[in-house]
């Protein structure tokens, strides 16, 4: 019998730059596990999805910050949703604990 997976085990040794890790991929829908250690969206650059998106933050603390002056702190088990097109930054994660992210892509239903 297969062990199942965890979304806690962290690859070892952590890598110096953020970890993706699709967990189940489909046309409609990803799922990602994302391990940050301390990095940060550089100033002035901007994320932006074509689809939603839904992030929980499981380990650690982290904040988003929004083009429009949001900024929204993340402790565990903090959760926020991102809708498409909304343009967005990591502000901060921490390193010890490392944040542990798991995401969701995919298109709402309207």
């Amino acid at each position: 019998m297969k062990h199942a997976n965890n979304l806690f085990a962290l690859p070892d040794p952590l890598p110096e730059g953020e970890f993706f890790e699709t967990l189940m991929p489909a046309s409609s829908v990803r799922v990602e596990r994302i391990v940050s250690t301390g990095q940060f969206t550089p100033p002035g650059v901007w994320l932006e999805e074509d689809v939603d998106e839904w992030v929980a933050l499981l380990q650690g603390s982290a904040a988003i910050g929004y083009e429009d002056q949001r900024m929204v702190e993340l402790e565990q088990g903090d959760w926020i949703l991102i809708p498409a097109h909304t343009r967005h930054r990591v502000v901060s994660t921490t390193a010890d604990p490392p944040c542990v992210w798991l995401a969701i892509h995919g298109k709402l239903r309207k």
